[in-house]
């Protein structure tokens, strides 16, 4: 660090040093950005790479593998918000949870992924809240209770 001599030279390093985080293109050997994704105990591995549109889960494909509606939907949600809808193939490995936090994980695996490969992308992601991990787990029983909250029925006699 340079010398410091006068409250001047201390203001001017500061402003030097703490400048924007500039975002850069991660890609591995064979040219697919890979990000983790969570939501309450399921964990998404997402492998992205320029094809076809293509979306494949635990080596099925994702309509097959969510069956529900509303579950493509907040898988396919970060693709239409970037409006790269027919332009990735994506590769999901998921495990852990349920369906519905599977596809979470899954979700929040593919808005990562998409900036690792377009860090343009970033701020369009961000501001719909995908890049976001949803932090909220199921809270832990307790003794005396029948469930995390929930008490016993209570009787007099």
């Amino acid at each position: 660090m340079a010398d410091l001599n006068s409250l001047q030279d201390l203001g001017a390093a500061n402003v030097a040093e703490t400048s924007a985080p500039v975002h850069v293109q991660k890609l591995d050997a064979h040219g697919r950005a890979y990000a983790t994704g969570k939501r309450k105990d399921a964990v998404a591995r997402v492998w992205v790479k320029p094809g076809s549109g293509k979306i494949t889960v635990n080596d099925k494909n994702y309509v097959d593998y969510f069956a529900r509606p509303v579950l493509q939907m907040v898988l396919q949600q970060p693709i239409v918000a970037a409006s790269r809808d027919g332009q990735f193939d994506i590769v999901v490995t998921v495990a852990g949870g349920g369906l519905s936090g599977q596809a979470g994980a899954v979700r929040h695996g593919i808005s990562r992924a998409l900036t690792y490969y377009e860090p343009g992308l970033r701020s369009v992601l961000k501001k719909g809240g995908f890049l976001t991990r949803d932090s909220r787990t199921v809270e832990r029983k307790k003794y005396g209770r029948a469930k995390a909250r929930r008490s016993f029925q209570f009787s007099k006699r």
